[in-house]
C-alpha cells in the first residue's frame, strides 16, 4: 500500500498542508472517465483547467498529499502570465510575485553584459515574475478544487498503465491498498523521473550535459534590486557560473556549478554549502550577512525531448515529455504551453469536433517547438558549463575579450524562453492573405495584447474557443459570415466574433464589439482597412488572417483547423 509522508515539509516561509488522501472505499464504483492526468505539478493542474475550460471533465492523481518541495520553478514569463490569466491564477501570481526585467553578467568583478527584457504600454505583464513554485501550485490546486469537473485524488500512486485500442488503463495504489482506473485518454504528466515513460520504454532525444548545479535556497536579507545576476569564472569557483535571484518572503536563489569529480551527495553536505555560499557573499560584498538554509538540491543540465508525445491512447506533457535546461527560465514556462495546446486539441477530439489528425498535430508543434527550445538551450547550457575543452576554450576567450570588446558581450545573452510560433502548422490556412500583411502576428504566432483603456486590455476580453476578430468602422458583421459562423456552432464549434473598430455601439452579428478610435488595435495587427479579419485557434495562436474576409474563405479555414481525418 502507497504511504505518502503525512508530516508538513520543513520551509522557512511556506506553510505547507497536508490534504486527505482520496481512497476508493470511500466511492462508488469506478466508471471510465474522458481523462485521466498523472501529476499533480504545473503541468498537470494546467492541463486539467484548460480541459475543464472546454467542457471535459478530468481525473487529476497526485502521489503526494502536499505540494512539491522547494522554491524549483520561479521565473515565470509574460506569456506564461497570458496562459495562467486563462485559468484563473494570474493575479493571484502578480499580486504575490516580484517583477523584473533586467540580468547582469559579472567576470572578474565587472559588468560585462546587462539583458533588458522588452515591456511596452501594450503589455498587461511584465516580462518576467519571480514567485515560489509552491503558491504557483496552490493556486493552481484551489483553481482546480473550485471546479467541479476536475476529481483531484491525492495520494494515488499511478504504478502501472496500459494501452487498449480505445482507452488506457491504470493501477493506481493508495493507503488502503489499489485500484484500477479507466480514461478515455491518459496524460503523462508525472515529471522528469516520468515512470509511465518508463514502463512504456520511451527514449528521448537530445543531449546531456555533464556539468552538476546546486540549487539553494537561502534567506538573507540583501540590499539588491530583483535582477538576474550571473558571475563567470569566480575565484572561488574557478572555470564555472554562479546565478543568484531574489524571491518573495526573504528568500534568495544560488545556483553554482560543481567542480568535476565532485558527487550531488559531497555537495550537499552542509558544510560545502556552508563554504561555497559564504565564498559567494564574500565575492559580491556581503561577507558574514547573517543567512538560513532552507531547501537545496542538484540538478544536471539536460537538453531532451520525446520524439512524439502520443503513444496509444497515453499523451506526455511537461518534464514527462521533454527535458530542458533551466538557462532561459523553461521549464515550467515550456510546460504551460504544453498544457494549452494539449486541453484544447484533447477536448475537441474528444468531442469529436476532429479527427485523430489534430492530436497528432499537438505531438507534432509541440515536439517542433521542443526541439527549437533544445537547440536554443543548447548553445547557453554550452556556454554556462562547456561539455569540452574546446567549448571552455571558446567561452574563456569571450570572457576575457568582454572585459574591453562590447561587440562579443552579447553572446552572454540567456535566450529567454519565448512562446513557440506555430509557422508551420497544418492547421494554419493556405489560401488566407498571411504572406500580404505587412505587420502584426503572423500563422501560429500568439495574439499581440493591446491596451484598451485603463487597465483593460485585449486579451482581457479572448479566450475560451476559436475567435475571429473583425475589423470595421462599423458595419454590421455580413449575412454570409454570420451564416459559417451559426453552422459551425450548430456541429459544437466554440467560436466567438469579436467585432474591432472605431465605434462603441455593439456591431451587429458581433458577440462583443471592442472600441479602436485610436487605431491602437489595428496597428499592432497590421490591419490597413475594414473588412480585415484574424482567426484565432483556442490557444489563442493565430491560424489563418484576411485583409478582406469572406464566407468561403472562413469555412475553408475553420475546417483546415479541425481536420476530420
Amino acid at each position: 500500500m502507497h504511504q505518502p509522508s503525512s508530516e508538513p515539509r520543513p520551509s522557512l516561509y511556506y506553510p505547507y498542508r497536508v490534504f486527505a488522501p482520496w481512497l476508493p472505499s470511500a466511492h462508488g464504483p469506478q466508471g471510465r472517465h474522458p481523462v485521466a492526468i498523472v501529476g499533480a505539478g504545473p503541468a498537470g493542474m494546467v492541463t486539467a483547467l484548460e480541459l475543464a475550460r472546454h467542457g471535459v471533465r478530468s481525473v487529476v492523481l497526485c502521489a503526494e498529499r502536499q505540494f512539491s518541495q522547494g522554491s524549483r520553478a520561479i521565473v515565470f514569463t509574460r506569456r506564461s502570465l497570458e496562459i495562467l490569466q486563462q485559468v484563473g491564477v494570474a493575479g493571484r501570481m502578480v499580486a504575490h510575485g516580484l517583477p523584473w526585467r533586467f540580468g547582469n553578467s559579472f567576470y572578474r568583478g565587472q559588468r560585462v553584459f546587462r539583458m533588458e527584457a522588452p515591456h511596452d504600454p501594450d503589455d498587461r505583464y511584465g516580462p518576467m515574475l519571480n514567485l515560489q513554485q509552491q503558491y504557483l501550485e496552490q493556486y493552481l490546486y484551489e483553481a482546480c478544487a473550485a471546479q467541479p469537473l476536475i476529481d483531484f485524488r491525492w495520494g494515488n500512486l499511478v504504478t502501472q498503465v496500459h494501452n487498449a485500442a480505445d482507452h488506457a488503463s491504470a493501477t493506481v495504489d493508495t493507503p488502503e491498498g489499489p485500484y484500477t482506473l479507466e480514461a478515455d485518454w491518459l496524460v503523462a504528466a508525472d515529471g522528469g523521473r516520468s515512470g509511465i515513460r518508463s514502463q512504456l520504454g520511451l527514449q528521448m532525444e537530445g543531449a546531456s550535459y555533464e556539468g552538476l548545479f546546486v540549487i539553494a535556497d537561502i534567506r538573507i536579507d540583501l540590499p539588491l534590486p530583483t535582477e538576474r545576476l550571473a558571475f563567470f569564472d569566480p575565484d572561488w569557483n574557478r572555470g564555472n557560473t554562479i546565478l543568484m535571484h531574489r524571491e518573495p518572503h526573504g528568500i534568495w536563489r544560488v545556483d553554482y556549478q560543481l567542480p568535476e569529480g565532485e558527487t550531488p551527495e559531497q555537495a550537499l553536505r552542509p558544510e560545502s554549502l556552508r563554504a561555497r555560499i559564504d565564498a559567494q557573499l564574500d565575492m559580491i560584498g556581503f561577507g558574514g550577512t547573517p543567512w538560513e538554509m532552507d531547501w537545496s538540491s542538484v540538478y544536471s543540465a539536460r537538453a531532451l525531448t520525446l520524439p512524439d508525445f502520443v503513444h496509444g491512447r497515453v499523451v506526455f506533457t511537461g518534464d514527462a515529455a521533454h527535458l530542458l535546461p533551466i538557462f532561459g527560465v523553461r521549464g515550467a514556462n515550456t510546460a504551460f504551453q504544453d498544457a494549452q495546446s494539449l486541453g484544447w486539441h484533447l477536448a475537441y477530439t474528444l468531442k469529436g469536433l476532429a479527427g485523430p489528425a489534430l492530436l497528432a498535430n499537438h505531438s507534432a508543434e509541440r515536439v517542433g517547438a521542443a526541439r527549437e527550445i533544445v537547440d536554443e538551450a543548447g548553445k547557453s547550457t554550452r556556454f554556462m558549463t562547456p561539455p569540452s575543452r574546446g567549448f571552455r576554450l571558446l567561452r574563456d576567450a569571450v570572457l576575457s575579450l568582454s572585459l574591453t570588446q562590447a561587440f562579443v558581450r552579447p553572446l552572454y545573452h540567456w535566450r529567454t524562453s519565448r512562446p513557440h510560433e506555430y509557422r508551420r502548422s497544418a492547421l494554419n490556412s493556405p489560401d488566407d492573405d498571411n504572406a500580404l500583411f505587412a505587420a502584426g502576428p503572423a500563422h501560429g504566432a500568439p495574439p499581440q495584447n493591446v491596451c484598451l483603456a485603463p487597465d483593460d486590455f485585449l486579451l482581457d476580453h479572448l479566450g475560451g474557443g476559436f475567435e475571429l476578430l473583425y475589423f470595421t468602422d462599423g458595419a454590421a458583421v455580413p449575412e454570409p459570415l454570420q451564416a459559417v459562423v451559426d453552422r459551425a456552432r450548430v456541429q459544437g464549434v466554440a467560436l466567438r466574433v469579436t467585432a474591432i473598430g472605431a465605434v462603441y455601439h455593439p456591431v451587429p452579428g458581433a458577440d462583443q464589439t471592442l472600441p479602436d478610435a485610436d487605431g491602437r488595435v489595428r496597428t499592432r495587427y497590421g490591419v490597413p482597412a475594414s473588412g480585415a479579419a484574424y482567426l484565432l485557434r483556442p490557444d489563442q495562436h493565430v491560424c489563418a488572417r484576411w485583409l478582406t474576409l469572406d464566407a468561403e474563405r472562413l469555412h475553408a479555414a475553420l475546417q483546415q483547423a479541425l481536420p476530420s481525418t
